[in-house]
C-alpha cells in the first residue's frame, strides 16, 4: 500500500512537472478574481516583471508583497534591496543577533561550548560514576544542540522574514560558495559566527574583503586544515622553534590553498598549476588558531583553575551536579578556564591567530609573481598580498561572474551576461553590489525565456513555502528533518564545493515525493513546528512566477477542498522560479 501511494504521488508529480506547458494558461487566481490571466501571462506586464524579480532576488513573494512592490516601483524596490543597510529590521528578526551562536566570538564559543567547558565539567570529583558520566554526555549533547539550534533558527528566521531580502539571498549564495560543514569537529560551535562575521558583512561588498574574512575565520581554517599548515623544515632553514613531529603541525598542508584557488577564486580551469598550489600553501603557513582556543592544547594555570573551582563550589555550597543545565556549566566553568589563557592574541572577530614561528620565511612564486615580505613586515602581509593577487586575476572575475549568472538567471547562463559581469567585476575591483546592479538591469535577466527556468533547491522550496503561506516558525527541527530527507541538510554539506543549484541536482523521484508530503502537511496546516496562516490556494498561487497550467488548474479543481492548497504547493509552477 505504501509503495502504491508513493507511486501515485510520483505519477501525479511527474505528470504535473513534465507534462504541463508553463506560462500559457489562465491563472488559478482568475477564478478568485484577483489577477487576470492576461495580465500575468503578458511577459512585459508590470506584474510579470515584479514576480520574476521577487522570484530571483528573494526566496519568493510573501502575501501582499507583489502589490507593495508595484506601488513602490520596480526600480525603487531594487535600489532599496541593493542597499540593505537602509532597510530597518523588525525586532523579530533583529533579536537573533543576541543568540550566543551569532554574537559570541570564535574564542568565546570554543571556551563556552567546546572542549574547555566539557573538560572542566568532567574534572569535577563528583562526575566519576557511570550514571554521572551518562548525565554529562546528555549535558554536552544539549550544549552542542543549543548552538546548532540557534544557528539554524537565525538563518531560517532571516530568510523567511527579513525585509533585506536580497541580502539574505546573497548570504545563502556566498555561504555555499565558501562552504564550511558544521559536521566537521569544532566547526559545529563556529558555524553561526562564520556566517555572521565572515559572510554577512561582505555579502554585497568587495569580493576581496569576503575572501579575506572567510580565509581568516576559525571555521574555515579548521574545516580545510590550514590551522595545521606549517613550514617544512627544509623550506625554513632559519626556524629553530618549529614543533616536533607527532603533533598537529607536521609540515605543509595544501587543502585550503587548493580550494582557495579551485573553488573560491580562480575556478578549476583558472590557469594555475600544482606548483602554484604548493607555493600558495607556503604563503598560508602559520595562519591558524590560537592554542587553547581551538589551535591545540594549552597548558592552563592549574593552580589558578583549582582555586577558582573551589571558590565556585564554596559559592554554591556543593559540588557541581552533572544534571544541572548546560548554561550553569558554561557560566561557572568557562570563566574559570578562560582565566588561564590570554585570548587577546587571537583576532576576536574572526578567531584566527598568525604564528610567525610556523610561517615559511622563504620567497614564493604564485601565478608567476614573487610573494615576499617587504623589509621588517610580518609574514601575515604575504597572505594579504596573495589574496589581492587572486582576487584581481581575470580568471576570478570570470569564475565569480559565471556563478552569479547561473544562480540568478539560468543553469547554463548566457555567455553575453557572463561577459558583462566579468567586465563589471574588473572595472570595480570586484564590487559585488555593482555586479548585481548590472545583472538585474541586463537584457538577459529580463529575457522571458529565462523566467521560471530555475528549479528550486530544497532550501529555497522550504523558505518560499513558508513565505507564500505566511507561516510562523515555532520549531526549526521538523524543517531541518525535511532538508535532511531531501539531501540538503542545513550547514552540513560535507564537501567544500557546496550544494549545486541546478535542476539536475534536485529533480528526482525521491525529492518530488518528499516535497509532495511537505506540501500536503504545510498546505493543510499540519506541518509540525509551523503555524500556517494562509491555506487559500489562489493566494498561494500568486507566489508562482509563472501561470498555472491547464493541467494543474484542472487537478486543483478536481481535488477536495482540503487538498487544493497542497496541490498548488506541490505543483511544478511552485517548484520553479
Amino acid at each position: 500500500m505504501q509503495n502504491l501511494k508513493r507511486q501515485c504521488c510520483f505519477t501525479l508529480a511527474l505528470t504535473l512537472l513534465l507534462g504541463a506547458p508553463l506560462a500559457q494558461a489562465a491563472n488559478l487566481a482568475k477564478d478568485k478574481g484577483r489577477v487576470s490571466a492576461q495580465t500575468k501571462s503578458e511577459p512585459d506586464s508590470e506584474e510579470a516583471k515584479v514576480l520574476h524579480l521577487l522570484g530571483r532576488a528573494t526566496f519568493g513573494p510573501r502575501p501582499g508583497e507583489i502589490e507593495r512592490v508595484e506601488r513602490q516601483g520596480l526600480e525603487n524596490y531594487l535600489n532599496e534591496q541593493l542597499h540593505p543597510e537602509s532597510i530597518a529590521l523588525p525586532d523579530s528578526v533583529r533579536q537573533v543577533e543576541n543568540l550566543d551562536a551569532i554574537k559570541l566570538s570564535p574564542s568565546s564559543l570554543f571556551i563556552s561550548y567546546g572542549k574547555p567547558a566539557i573538560a572542566m565539567a568532567a574534572k569535577n570529583d563528583n562526575n566519576n560514576t557511570k550514571v554521572d558520566k551518562e548525565k554529562l554526555k546528555v549535558l554536552f549533547k544539549e550544549s552542542y544542540g543549543k548552538i546548532h539550534d540557534e544557528t539554524v533558527q537565525a538563518r531560517l528566521v532571516r530568510s523567511a522574514y527579513s525585509p533585506r531580502e536580497l541580502e539574505e539571498v546573497m548570504v545563502d549564495f556566498w555561504y555555499n560558495h565558501f562552504n564550511v560543514s558544521m559536521s566537521k569537529g569544532l566547526d559545529h560551535v563556529w558555524i553561526g559566527s562564520y556566517e555572521q562575521a565572515a559572510i554577512r558583512p561582505y555579502a554585497m561588498g568587495k569580493f576581496k574583503d569576503l575572501v579575506h574574512a572567510t580565509s581568516h575565520h576559525a571555521a574555515m581554517l579548521f574545516y580545510l586544515d590550514n590551522w595545521q599548515n606549517t613550514a617544512a623544515r627544509a623550506a625554513d632553514p632559519n626556524a629553530v622553534n618549529l614543533p616536533r613531529k607527532k603533533n598537529n603541525f607536521q609540515g605543509i598542508n595544501e587543502n585550503f590553498a587548493r580550494e582557495l584557488m579551485e573553488l573560491h577564486t580562480l575556478g578549476v580551469d583558472g590557469g594555475y598549476s600544482q606548483k602554484d598550489v604548493t607555493e600558495l600553501a607556503r604563503v598560508l603557513t602559520g595562519l591558524g588558531l590560537q592554542k587553547g582556543s581551538g589551535g591545540g592544547p594549552l597548558r592552563p594555570n592549574m593552580e589558578q583553575l583549582r582555586a577558582q573551582r573551589q571558590a565556585l563550589r564554596a559559592q554554591r555550597g556543593a559540588a557541581l551536579n552533572p544534571g544541572q543545565r548546560r548554561n550553569q556549566v558554561v557560566q561557572e566553568y568557562a570563566p574559570a578556564f578562560s582565566g588561564g589563557i590570554n585570548l587577546t592574541e587571537a583576532n576576536t572577530r574572526l578567531g584566527y591567530y598568525f604564528d610567525e614561528s610556523r610561517h615559511d620565511q622563504g620567497d614564493k612564486i604564485v601565478l608567476g609573481q614573487k610573494i615576499s615580505r617587504a623589509g621588517k613586515s610580518s609574514g601575515e602581509q604575504e597572505i594579504d598580498q596573495v589574496i589581492d593577487l587572486l582576487c584581481r586575476h581575470p580568471s576570478t572575475a570570470k569564475h565569480i561572474s559565471y556563478q552569479l549568472a547561473q544562480y540568478f538567471v539560468a543553469d547554463a547562463p548566457p555567455q553575453t551576461l557572463v561577459d558583462k559581469l566579468t567586465k563589471r567585476y574588473q572595472e570595480t575591483d570586484g564590487d559585488i553590489r555593482a555586479m548585481l546592479d548590472t545583472l538585474f538591469h541586463s537584457s538577459e535577466f529580463w529575457d522571458p525565456k529565462y523566467r521560471g527556468a530555475k528549479f528550486k533547491s530544497p532550501y529555497r522550496y522550504v523558505v518560499s513555502s513558508i513565505r507564500a503561506t505566511d507561516s510562523q516558525i515555532d520549531n526549526v527541527k521538523p524543517l531541518l528533518g525535511f532538508l535532511k530527507q531531501t539531501g540538503m541538510p542545513l550547514y552540513q554539506c560535507l564537501t567544500p564545493d557546496g550544494y549545486k543549484n541546478t535542476k539536475t541536482a534536485w529533480l528526482n523521484p525521491d525529492n518530488l515525493i518528499n516535497r509532495l508530503n511537505f506540501a500536503t502537511a504545510i498546505g493543510t496546516g499540519r506541518f509540525p513546528g509551523l503555524v500556517t496562516n494562509i491555506q487559500d490556494p489562489a493566494a498561494i498561487a500568486d507566489a508562482c512566477t509563472t501561470d498555472l497550467s491547464p493541467k494543474t488548474i484542472q487537478a486543483i479543481k478536481d481535488a477536495p477542498d482540503k487538498l487544493k492548497a497542497p496541490l498548488v504547493l506541490g505543483s511544478p509552477e511552485f517548484m520553479l522560479y
